[in-house]
């Protein structure tokens, strides 16, 4: 679609797609350092002059190359951090063996030895190159004011790698609950809802329900699926795949749900899903791992267990089977008082703005 500021907008790339070889000869050096991205917003900022920089997963897209052009004039720079790519040249501590921390103290070389991104020694390679650049030469250390961080995790996370506390302010993400009608019954299945891949723990979480004899539905699609399938008897009703859903039909899944269920096995930061279970009246049974624990109040919106722990979980699950209905309903109200009180979409504006203000750009 076109837009009037389309002349300023960098080519779109995207890891995985099928390039040809000139294709990526010419991506390869964009991701590391964009010269396209300085040009061109050296070029809109010669016809305008914004109070502040807000920025989101700017990356390999545009790249971090674009944060000295703002520091030279003078723009306020923040920056809100969905990952821990500041930390982890793989973005997420996740390599194909399980959480990881091996690149600590400089030790970028890991990504490559343990191929971090799509099991790929070429992509990899380039995301270190790009991660040990942008290190040497302070992009973000030197060019970004303040990073909005969602979890207080990932904030004690990058500290103990090394980063100064006072470069981060904590605002929690938000979610406009009026566009949420909760259930009104407690529902029988318990429910997961996301993308099928190996660190959101389905197969502990598959194993689990199997042994504490509840039923699962998992609503979502991804590479983890066929893995997943298998491990469930075609004629057993006890666990079901839903396929691919989204809007009003994600919606009444979750409404027709006992509990959601959030069986990650990586730091996840600040997950939405969890507020929109709240938002639809329903408690979370969430891992005690990364920043979940922080949305998940135990006995009060939920429960949270052992991360990869079958018989945490096992216990979790009954638990929540054997509680009466009315208790689930308690629990699910409180939810999502505690998303109108404290995530709504007013009340992050608000945090916003101040941050803004405090940095002087308003």
């Amino acid at each position: 679609m076109e837009s009037e500021w389309s002349e300023y907008f960098v080519d779109e790339i995207e890891f995985g797609e099928s390039y040809t070889t000139f294709e990526k000869i010419i991506r390869a050096p964009k991701v590391i350092y964009s010269f396209e991205a300085i040009k061109k917003l050296g070029k809109l900022l010669s016809k305008i002059k914004p109070d502040i920089c807000h920025a989101h997963n700017i990356y390999h897209h545009i790249s971090p190359s674009v944060l000295s052009v703002l520091k030279h004039k003078n723009i306020p720079v923040v920056i809100t951090l969905h990952d821990l790519k500041l930390a982890c040249p793989a973005y997420n501590m996740l390599a194909p063996d399980g959480i990881c921390e091996r690149c600590n103290a400089g030790r970028l070389y890991n990504v490559v030895v343990h191929k971090c991104i799509k099991n790929s020694l070429a992509l990899s390679g380039m995301v270190m190159l790009e991660s040990a650049l942008h290190n040497l030469i302070g992009s973000y250390r030197n060019n970004v004011t303040r990073f909005v961080v969602p979890s207080h995790f990932y904030i004690e996370k990058l500290v103990s790698w090394g980063w100064r506390r006072e470069r981060f302010t904590h605002i929690p993400n938000f979610i406009d609950v009026h566009a949420y009608t909760p259930g009104k019954i407690a529902g029988r299945p318990f429910l997961f809802f996301g993308r099928l891949t190996k660190e959101k723990g389905l197969e502990t979480l598959i194993t689990a329900a199997k042994i504490a004899q509840v039923p699962l539905l998992i609503a979502g699609e991804g590479p983890s699926k066929e893995k997943l399938m298998k491990m469930v008897d075609p004629s057993s009703q006890d666990v079901r795949f839903l396929g691919y859903l989204t809007g009003q039909g994600l919606h009444e899944a979750i409404r027709s749900a006992r509990v959601t269920e959030l069986p990650s096995e990586w730091y996840k930061n600040a997950t939405i899903s969890v507020m929109e279970s709240y938002a639809l009246g329903k408690p979370v049974i969430g891992a005690a791992i990364g920043g979940i624990p922080e949305l998940v109040k135990n006995h009060e919106t939920g429960l949270t267990f052992e991360s990869g722990s079958v018989e945490s979980l096992v216990a979790a699950l009954r638990r929540m089977a054997d509680m009466p209905d009315s208790r689930i309903l308690e629990m699910g109200i409180s939810g999502r008082s505690w998303m109108e009180q404290e995530f709504s979409v007013s009340l992050y504006r608000e945090r916003i703005l101040n941050l803004y203000k405090e940095l002087g750009a308003i």
